[in-house]
């Protein structure tokens, strides 16, 4: 086993590959003055299965077109087997057609590295997970609620309220109440599917003078995460924290988050950034190990 230290994801592959005692395969990379990418893997796959860590976060084109590259040429340098570890991956935000004329984009995604040299791909908090049943590769997701709310845990925080955003990611609430055991619930959220526009409706929660920790897989502007916050505080919750699998925090978002009240947010390196305090390491790790 050798672990390819994807452009995206170098000090999780680090991590993951000192864990396991494994050969760390650096990648030289650049872009082309057109735009265009190009990688080399420094080193050699040759009858070995080469493990990819490349998650495709912001800017996600780029990124999943140097996982495809990454993959290629693993397998030409004579990789007996390609996985992909991919913690955030991209385009895979709905699983069936809504409107007509739309794309399958994670299917589309999928096919797109089974030709280019993946078989097989390990990600996290897939937001549809029914996708990757569909996918031309076997393909797993994992979930990093647990390893969340034991970071809220050793901070003191235990029997903090677990709070989902909407009833679709009630499961993490769950997942983190185990951890955290101090009661869960979900908000109603709706989406507009023509206009992307979200809304949160006040719902009966017993929250008053309790600290409410917020989970999700995704935060990327913010919206979600503000509307709930304001929602808690007309609940009289007494502190509010916010967590996520992949904080693609776009923009001015954190500072935003904050702003309504949130005290911190918590994400995991599956996509590197500020508040990216929870690390995928040791999970991923096990996993490769079987």
């Amino acid at each position: 086993m050798k672990i390819v230290l994807g452009p995206s994801s170098k000090e999780l592959g680090e991590k993951i590959a000192d864990i396991l005692k494994a050969e760390k395969l650096p990648v030289a990379f650049k872009n082309f003055p057109d735009g265009e990418s190009y990688v080399r893997i420094e080193g050699s796959t040759q009858g070995e299965e080469a493990i990819i860590v490349q998650t495709t976060s912001p800017p996600q084109d780029q990124r999943l077109i140097q996982l495809a590259l990454m993959a290629d040429a693993a397998k030409r340098t004579g990789a007996k087997n390609v996985k992909a570890v991919v913690p955030y991956l991209a385009y895979t935000r709905q699983d069936k057609v809504f409107l007509a004329g739309e794309a399958l984009s994670g299917e589309a995604v999928a096919n797109m590295l089974k030709a280019a040299g993946v078989d097989s791909l390990l990600t996290f908090n897939v937001h549809e997970g029914a996708l990757l049943k569909r996918f031309p590769f076997p393909a797993k997701t994992l979930s990093a609620i647990p390893v969340l709310a034991e970071y809220f845990k050793q901070r003191g925080l235990e029997r903090a309220f677990s709070l989902a955003p909407d009833d679709g990611a009630l499961y993490m609430a769950r997942e983190a109440e185990q951890v955290l055991k101090g009661g869960y619930g979900f908000l109603e959220k709706h989406r507009d599917l023509y206009t992307g526009h979200v809304s949160i409706q006040k719902k009966p929660l017993e929250v008053k003078g309790k600290t409410v920790v917020i989970f999700d897989d995704i935060i990327s502007s913010g919206g979600t995460i503000i509307r709930a916050a304001r929602i808690l505080k007309k609940l009289e919750a007494a502190r509010i924290f916010a967590s996520c699998v992949h904080p693609l925090l776009i923009g001015d978002a954190e500072k935003h988050i904050l702003s309504a009240g949130v005290e911190e947010i918590v994400g995991t390196d599956g996509v590197p950034s500020a508040v990216s305090k929870v690390s995928l390491a040791p999970i991923i790790a096990k996993e490769l190990l079987g």
